[in-house]
Order: C-alpha cells, then sequence, then structure tokens
C-alpha cells in the first residue's frame, strides 16, 4: 500500500469494479464499500482492500476518495453518508455523470467539511474502465487534481483540467450529445445494411476503415449485427445522461435536435423493457422494432 494516498471507492457497479481494481493493481487501493455487500465481498476476495462497514468509516481511513454512482441523488445521498468520517484534508474525487448544478452543491457541502472536490466523469466504456485507459474530464482546483494525479493516472490513459468544479461535468455533457448522435447515425446506417443485404464483416471493415470509422463501430459493430447488447453502458444511463444535456441546453435558451431525437428513441427502448441493455440495442428501433 502507497503510504502517501490511500484510495477509498464508493461504488463497484460496471465502471467502478475496473477502476477500483487498477486502483489496487496500483498499490492505491484502501477500502470500498458498495450496496449490494454481495458485490463487494466478490471483489475484495480477488484483491488487496477492505470492506468498509460504512462509508463513513471508509471516509475516516482514506486520504482520497473515488465514487462512481449512477445519478445525482445517489451522490448526494453517498456525501451525506462520508460527512461523519471526512478528515479535514481529503479530497473526493467523483467519476460519477451528473450535473453541473449537483457537482457544484457537492463541492459546496465537502468544502465545509474541509474536504476538497474534483468532479471528474470519463469516457472510454466498460473497456476502458477495465484497461485503465479511460478519459478524465476533470474540474476543480489544480492544487486538488494535483494531490490526486496518482488516483486519476491509474485509472486513465489522459487526465484534462477543464476548469473549475462543473467543468467537468459540462464536458461530459458535450461528450453524451456527440455519443448520441454517433449511435444515431452507426445504428440507423448497419439497419440500412442489413436492408441492403450487404455482408456484415466485410462492411464493417471497410466503413470502419474509412472517415466512417469511430469508437461505437469499432467496438459495437459486430456486437450488435449478432444482437449482443449484454456489455456496455446502458441505456437507461444515456438517457439519464442526455436529460442532463436538455437541462443545460434549456439553461442557455438552445435546442439540441440530436439530444431530442434520442431522448425520444431511449425512452421507447426503456419502455420496451431495454433499459439495461448497451446502448447499441437501438439498431432494434432502427430496423423496426416495436
Amino acid at each position: 500500500m502507497d503510504n502517501k494516498i490511500r484510495t477509498g471507492v464508493v461504488g463497484l457497479g460496471a465502471m467502478g469494479a475496473p477502476m477500483a481494481r487498477n486502483l489496487a493493481e496500483h498499490g492505491l487501493l484502501a477500502m470500498v464499500w458498495n450496496r449490494t455487500a454481495t458485490r463487494v465481498e466478490a471483489f475484495v476476495q480477488q484483491t488487496d482492500s477492505t470492506i468498509a462497514e460504512t462509508p463513513a468509516q471508509l471516509a475516516a481511513a482514506c486520504d482520497v476518495i473515488l465514487t462512481c454512482v449512477s445519478a445525482d441523488q445517489d451522490l448526494l445521498s453517498v456525501i451525506d453518508q462520508l460527512l461523519p468520517g471526512i478528515e479535514t484534508g481529503s479530497v473526493l474525487v467523483d467519476t460519477s455523470t451528473v450535473s453541473p448544478a449537483t457537482a457544484r452543491e457537492a463541492a459546496d457541502v465537502l468544502f465545509r467539511a474541509g474536504c476538497g472536490f474534483v468532479d471528474a466523469p470519463v469516457s472510454g466504456g466498460v473497456e476502458g474502465a477495465r484497461k485503465g485507459s479511460l478519459s478524465v474530464m476533470a474540474g476543480g482546483d489544480s492544487a486538488n487534481i494535483s494531490r490526486i494525479m496518482p488516483v486519476l493516472e491509474a485509472i486513465s490513459a489522459t487526465v484534462t483540467h477543464m476548469g473549475p468544479v462543473g467543468s467537468g461535468q459540462a464536458t461530459k455533457a458535450v461528450n453524451q450529445v456527440i455519443v448520441a448522435g454517433v449511435a444515431e447515425a452507426v445504428c440507423e446506417a448497419l439497419a440500412f445494411s442489413e436492408k441492403l443485404n450487404l455482408p456484415s464483416e466485410r462492411l464493417l471493415s471497410v466503413v470502419g476503415a474509412g472517415a466512417a470509422g469511430s469508437w461505437f463501430l469499432e467496438h459495437r459493430g459486430q456486437s450488435m449485427m449478432e444482437n449482443r447488447f449484454d456489455v456496455g453502458f446502458k441505456i437507461s444511463l444515456l438517457l439519464k445522461d442526455l436529460l442532463i444535456c436538455r437541462e443545460l441546453a434549456q439553461e442557455l435558451d438552445i435546442f439540441l435536435p440530436t439530444v431530442e431525437a434520442s431522448i425520444e428513441d431511449y425512452r421507447r427502448l426503456v419502455d420496451m423493457g431495454d433499459g439495461d441493455h448497451d446502448i447499441s440495442g437501438l439498431i432494434r428501433l432502427k430496423r423496426g422494432a416495436e
């Protein structure tokens, strides 16, 4: 264990668990906590870490707390549970995707407790989390970011300081507009290719090698053509992110047509019971599924 940075991780879901595992491999992971006890028990059997009985116990034992939860209220709830154990001078880095306003609210609460805050949403998918090759978009004081840099470097390939608290989440909102737009185009195009009876393997190879190539096409093209939607970024979570994008756009009095179209599509998929599927499940709508 690195004596300088003892890191605790709260949230061992699809992204949190592999990030925590990379921290363990770098000798930075001290303690973990997760709402689902069976998940955390399985995790600690594979790593040199300790299960915290409560978030407050984790906060008291760690210099850096990394959170990875699903939604805004989850983050604020976890912070409330951490507060009794927060040590002055510690830093909480949140890798969740929440609104910039929620990030600023979290920072204010933690500041009063003597704790720094960095909003550091990530991009790169479950694959990037496993490989430690995520892209981190950080918002916060440069001093806090410098202090936690070994933690960020253990989970990522790039760390970019975007500005004050909230800037990381604003950047992630931009990222999600692109993710949604690319998914709309790729899923529509591949459904179109099926109607044209084109050979899928050769199609993916040729279009992926040219200007139409993208992360989404490379990592999800084959699986969606094979109707496999069980691994990756959940439809319900992208819908949540896009609603954040809509809220930000409304605050600026602008209209984002790609976001609005994507919200409509992903709401339909959630209503169809596909909320836990990868976002590439959008191809079902493009094929005309009901």
